[in-house]
């Protein structure tokens, strides 16, 4: 980011930073703007955390959606299926 700027640059800079917001306002400037970092980069990882949950809960939903195999099982005694009748044309 700084690759193009030499240390001169970033001395006039901060000369005019200087300048223009004086020096009581300097460090309010720099607790400001880390925060402002430290604010941004909490909301990435906590976006990354939601992202990854949502992902979790969407794997989780089409395991539970897929067809699983069904175990035939014999009806229990006194259950019995009723059977087909047949069709009558009228």
């Amino acid at each position: 980011m700084f690759g193009s700027l030499g240390f001169t640059e970033l001395i006039l800079i901060l000369f005019i930073v200087l300048i223009i917001f004086g020096a009581g306002k300097l460090p309010q400037l720099g607790e400001g703007l880390g925060k402002a970092i430290k604010g941004f980069k909490k909301s990435v990882h906590e976006a990354d955390a939601i992202e990854a949950e949502a992902e979790a809960a969407q794997q989780q939903q089409q395991q539970m959606a897929a067809p699983q195999q069904a175990i035939p099982t014999a009806p229990a005694p006194g259950m019995e299926q009723p059977a087909a009748q047949p069709a009558t044309r009228a």
